[in-house]
């Protein structure tokens, strides 16, 4: 089996397309790695541009390009309503790409002067969830609530989720007996799929 070079080329019919996307970016003082299985661009390590090919485009994306003028007005959000930094710009053929290269090294440069003037999108700070149920186990057992303290907020999180996602009282009372022995194991509610 021939290895992929490129596993962001997922038709593996961008090649060249590819080939001159890494020549431009080549232009700058950005550095290659490869994250997620494929070509990376970054500064400073952070992530500023990477690439890659699809069924039916090769594109460039930037990772705040949120922050580009996009003077071309050619820049596109993947995900619409999910992806809030994230920018595309999408070419169906090397030619494409070849008539905007003075364009595409201008976007890539100012992708690295907002990076180095520090323009980021700050994740959301995501709601508390409170659990009375859990909180009522807390007081009347020390042990649990200094176990439960230990977890890191994201591992507390997910017990917290887990009992307030039921809709019934009782639901909710049979996952904190549930999740008591972990708790006091000091085992996360999904550290056997991690």
């Amino acid at each position: 089996m021939k290895e992929d070079k490129n596993p962001w080329n997922k038709a593996n019919q961008w090649e060249e397309e590819l080939g001159i996307l890494k020549s431009i970016i080549d232009k700058t003082e950005l550095e290659e790695m490869t994250k997620w299985g494929g070509p990376v661009y970054t500064i400073n390590k952070k992530n500023v541009v990477g690439i890659g090919g699809f069924k039916s485009y090769v594109g460039i994306w930037f990772f705040n390009g949120v922050f580009l003028k996009d003077e071309k007005n050619v820049l596109v959000n993947a995900n619409e309503g999910v992806t809030r930094g994230l920018r595309q710009w999408r070419f169906e053929s090397k030619d494409e790409i070849l008539k905007n290269e003075k364009f595409i090294l201008h976007y890539i440069n100012e992708a690295i002067a907002n990076e180095k003037a520090g323009l980021v999108i700050k994740p959301e700070k995501k709601e508390e969830i409170v659990s009375e149920l859990l909180n009522a186990e807390f007081k009347s057992d020390g042990k649990l609530k200094t176990a439960f303290e230990a977890f890191t907020p994201y591992k507390q999180r997910e017990f917290l989720e887990y009992v307030e996602s039921a809709k019934q009282e009782k639901t909710k009372l049979t996952r904190i007996e549930k999740i008591k022995p972990m708790i006091l194991e000091g085992k996360g509610l999904n550290d056997k799929y991690r």
